[in-house]
């Protein structure tokens, strides 16, 4: 089932992953770095995720894609990529832990502007 978005900043796509989790099948975010690209970013711009990414030694695409990650074990990921460099970064995300303090902080950007 292709979902709406649902980056740490929006949140409209939660029914759709309850749902899917109730019914046991997998949960894809579209655009799961959030829309559009670039500075203009709302999700790897907002300080509370670039703040944990410092305080973690991560990257900002890293700390979004294992928020998402976190949500439910049904949910799978689909970020572009343009070079292997990139594709390994995205695939370290599966690997970092986010700690109470960086859920507390994920979870405090909901739908706020920056």
């Amino acid at each position: 089932m292709r979902a709406e978005p649902l980056p740490p900043r929006d949140r409209s796509a939660t029914h759709v992953l309850k749902e899917c989790v109730e019914r046991d099948i997998a949960f894809v975010p579209f655009c799961p770095l959030g829309w559009p690209r670039g500075e203009a970013n709302p999700v790897l711009t907002n300080p509370a995720v670039i703040q944990t990414a410092d305080r973690l030694g991560i990257t900002p695409p890293q700390v979004a894609l294992r928020w998402l990650l976190q949500l439910a074990p049904n949910v799978l990921l689909i970020p572009g990529t343009a070079s292997v460099d990139h594709l390994m970064e995205n695939l370290a995300a599966q690997d970092v832990e986010l700690d109470g303090e960086s859920l507390r902080a994920l979870a405090d950007i909901a739908d706020r502007p920056r």
